[in-house]
Formats: C-alpha cells, sequence, structure tokens
C-alpha cells in the first residue's frame, strides 16, 4: 500500500490481498480523473458518476480530467462530458497533447518536429509556438503518438529523419498499447507506432510525456493550484493511472470499471497497488458528504 501523508490514514491492509472498499473515508483537495474507464466507457456514462461529480460541486472541491488519447481536443472532452451529465470546461482538461506541447516548449522549444499523430496533437504544437514539418531533412525531433493515419510513408519519413540525422530527437505523447474500446474490444496505440519507428531505426524513444510520467500529475495539478499531498488521482489502469499516482506521491484509487481487474492488483507488488479499490466511483463520495 502507498505512504499516507502524515495527516491523511492510510487505506486499511486486507491480509487476503486487496479488497474493494464502499467507502473512502478522506476527502481530498482535489480529485484527477482519468476518462475512459474511469467515467465512462464508450458514449455511456459509468455508475455513480453522477452522483460523485454532484458531491464534489456541493463540498467545493477541485477537479481535473486527464486522458492519454491526443486525438481530441481538450474542447471535445468538455463536449463529450457535458453531453453525459457532467459539467467540465477546457481548462480542467488535460491530454497527452497538451502534455506533449507544454514539455517540448520547455525542453526543445526550437525543435522542426516530425509528427505522427493525428490533427489535434499538431494543432497543440502548433499553438504551444512549436514548428512542424514533414521534410525529414529539416526535422529535429520526431514525435510518435496514436495515429490512425500510420503509413508506410509517414514510417519512412521518420526513418530517414531518426536513421540518417543521428542527432535528431526522439520523444512519445504516451505509453499505452492499445486504447480500449466498449464490449472489450481495442485498437493499437501509440506504442505500436513507437515500435514501429524503433524497430526499423535501432533508436530507442528518448522521453514518454504522458501518464505514468509523474510530471503528467504534476502539471494536472498545476491548474488548479493544489499539492501533491492533497490530491487523489483516479483510474483503470495500474500501469499509467495508479503508477503516475504512486510515482507523484498523490493518493490513488483503482475503480474496477476499466482496464485493470483485481487479480492484476493482487499480482502486484504492494508499492505498486492503489490506495483504494474501488468498485463503484462513488465510493469516493462518502466523506465528502460528510464535510
Amino acid at each position: 500500500m502507498q505512504q499516507a501523508s502524515p495527516d491523511r490514514p492510510a487505506a486499511p491492509d486486507d491480509p487476503s490481498g486487496l479488497a474493494p472498499v464502499s467507502a473512502v473515508p478522506v476527502a481530498y483537495g482535489a480529485y484527477v480523473f482519468d476518462l475512459d474507464g474511469t467515467l465512462y466507457l464508450g458514449d455511456e456514462l459509468l455508475p455513480g458518476v453522477e452522483a460523485l461529480m454532484a458531491a464534489l460541486a456541493a463540498a467545493g472541491r477541485r477537479r481535473v480530467f486527464v486522458t492519454n488519447n491526443p486525438t481530441r481536443s481538450r474542447e471535445h472532452y468538455a463536449q463529450k462530458l457535458q453531453a453525459l451529465g457532467v459539467r467540465a470546461a477546457p481548462e480542467e482538461i488535460v491530454t497527452s497533447a497538451t502534455l506533449t506541447a507544454a514539455w517540448l516548449r520547455e525542453h526543445q522549444a526550437d525543435a522542426v518536429c516530425l509528427v505522427l499523430g493525428e490533427p489535434p496533437l499538431v494543432e497543440a504544437l502548433t499553438a504551444a509556438g512549436l514548428r512542424v514539418s514533414e521534410d525529414p531533412a529539416e526535422v529535429t525531433l520526431v514525435v510518435t503518438s496514436f495515429d490512425r493515419t500510420f503509413d508506410y510513408a509517414r514510417l519512412r519519413a521518420a526513418f530517414d529523419a531518426l536513421w540518417r540525422r543521428p542527432q535528431t530527437r526522439f520523444v512519445a505523447t504516451h505509453p499505452d498499447a492499445y486504447c480500449p474500446l466498449p464490449g472489450g474490444r481495442g485498437e493499437p496505440d501509440a506504442a505500436a507506432v513507437t515500435a514501429a519507428v524503433e524497430a526499423c531505426t535501432g533508436r530507442r524513444v528518448e522521453h514518454v510525456v504522458g501518464k505514468p510520467e509523474p510530471t503528467a500529475l504534476r502539471t494536472a495539478l498545476s491548474l488548479v493550484g493544489v499539492d501533491v499531498t492533497d490530491a487523489i488521482m483516479v483510474g483503470d489502469r495500474l500501469g499509467t493511472d495508479i503508477a503516475m499516482g504512486v510515482a507523484a506521491g498523490t493518493a490513488t484509487a483503482l475503480v474496477l470499471t476499466g482496464d485493470s481487474t483485481l487479480a492484476d492488483v493482487q499480482a502486484a507488488p504492494p508499492s505498486s497497488r492503489p490506495t483504494y479499490l474501488l468498485d463503484r466511483i462513488d465510493a469516493l463520495a462518502a466523506a465528502l458528504e460528510t464535510t
């Protein structure tokens, strides 16, 4: 289990492994939510989300929504949440595209980027003042991402930029191998594109920006001015959502409505387990209703 901060109790240990709790006993200053698999699946809001959002609003707690999916804009996600009954503003949304733009602006502001990604990622980079090019001869940095337009020509461009110019940098927006879809289906995600580039160039990606990188969570919390010690990361994946929270030093809650299962949690090392394991996300509302 994670270590609790001095003024916050840890979740009780379950000697048989780790069991879901029906009520989280602690309220936090900020709640950081993954989206798909945590708040909704496809176009269906998951049970308990509406009740939790009402409790957060009534208690005046801050929230941020973080997704590794860079194929949609912040405005799109805000509109989707609103259509599902969750009031959200674009300023509350953080995607791996916006995170990548922020990271590149800080660390590679002069880069000329070849983007193996979709238009929202390109738009985020250009909005941040970064230059984007399709010409391998002038590219100084390759960005790999979730790209449903990926083809041999785009792979060849990345190959030329990295193989022929060893000084060219190589980063990825996020590490997800697949994107979950309703009904247990999925589709190849950013890791597949990154692996294709790695395979043909012999290069390894130098930096992966999105979850589980702890700076992604710190960036999200900077939007609401809340410290990691007074925040909780809520998600459905051990390897991204929970790993990010653990690395950043927040409390974490894994909801068993998406990717990771109870068996996955019980098989994980204690240091990688969430603070709380939930069958329903509204277990987080109990402490809010008493504050």
